[in-house]
């Protein structure tokens, strides 16, 4: 079960990159992510209103714990390792192609595994460890097919940006498997709704301060803020994929490395999209590296079962 809500988390998470695309085009990213993250706040506002006043349920899947400060500090520390992840990763969005950000995230899991490995004594059978060996191929590969495009890794800033906020993103992945882990196996046990509702609503008070003190200021000099209806799409798309992201942790059995890698199958969506709708360039040569991603997932899904 907890493998069918990471393949639909990474589904969701396509179109939530294809959205993002969308609305960063010759706009401001710092206004795109603060309503971003109030669009995502506003989703799970009810849920802990509602769970408060004792309207929903404990047995309910929208049931929403209540926590003092001694959980909440976990997950206010939840909040700045995203936003940063998410700051460089808009950035890194906005100044270079989907079809080019697509596999570099998807090299992600390689960094949670590495992780899972250390602190989670978790352990990979030899389906997976091809599975991530035959990704790791991909991104070498998709390093020297970027240069026809004129972008080198070694020396743009805005791949710097992606890989930075994919270092932060596999930080984050492994603070999750802590922050839902029971505290019997290590972890603190917190509720994933809670985690998912809360982390918003301080990411939005985060980057409304932001907003406030960096942007506005400026932002009559820098790119100017233009409003889209795809802005809403991605809080809505991100926080379904999340749902299902944070769902399938918390059920018994589930890896966080294979979890991780599954949802980097993301790039497929962002990929097709890249090439049908923004008619981006030299899709020949990364087709290859789509397909070494996609073989790569099929490893890992036929790893889980044995």
């Amino acid at each position: 079960m907890w493998l069918i809500l990471a393949f639909l988390s990474a589904c969701l998470l396509g179109f939530y990159d294809v959205f993002k695309k969308k609305s960063l085009r010759e706009n401001a990213v710092i206004p795109v992510l603060t309503l971003n993250t109030l669009f995502s706040s506003l989703i799970f506002l009810p849920f802990i209103i509602l769970s408060a006043q004792g309207h929903i349920s404990e047995e309910s899947l929208f049931y929403t714990h209540q926590y003092g400060w001694a959980e909440h500090r976990y997950i206010l520390l939840k909040s700045l390792i995203v936003l940063s992840s998410w700051l460089f990763a808009y950035f890194g969005l906005k100044h270079l192609p989907i079809t080019i950000v697509g596999p570099i995230n998807a090299t992600r899991p390689v960094m949670v595994l590495i992780g899972a490995l250390t602190f989670f004594s978790e352990r990979l059978n030899v389906w997976q460890w091809v599975g991530v060996l035959i990704a790791m191929v991909g991104l070498y590969m998709l390093s020297r097919s970027s240069k026809k495009e004129g972008i080198d890794f070694k020396h743009n800033k805005w791949i710097v940006f992606v890989v930075l906020a994919n270092v932060l993103g596999a930080v984050s992945g492994l603070y999750d498997k802590f922050l839902m882990a029971s505290p019997e196996n290590g972890g603190v046990g917190l509720d994933k709704l809670a985690v998912q509702s809360w982390y918003n609503i301080y990411q939005f008070f985060m980057m409304l301060a932001m907003l406030l003190l960096l942007w506005w200021p400026t932002h009559k000099r820098t790119t100017p803020f233009h409003w889209d209806w795809c802005i809403i799409l991605i809080s809505v798309f991100l926080s379904a994929a999340d749902f299902a992201y944070f769902y399938a942790l918390g059920l018994d059995g589930a890896m966080i490395s294979i979890v991780s890698m599954v949802r980097r199958g993301s790039v497929v969506v962002s990929f097709l999209f890249g090439a049908m709708v923004f008619h981006e360039k030299n899709l020949k040569s990364k087709v290859i590296d789509l397909l070494l991603v996609l073989l790569s997932m099929l490893f890992l899904f036929i790893g889980s079962y044995n």
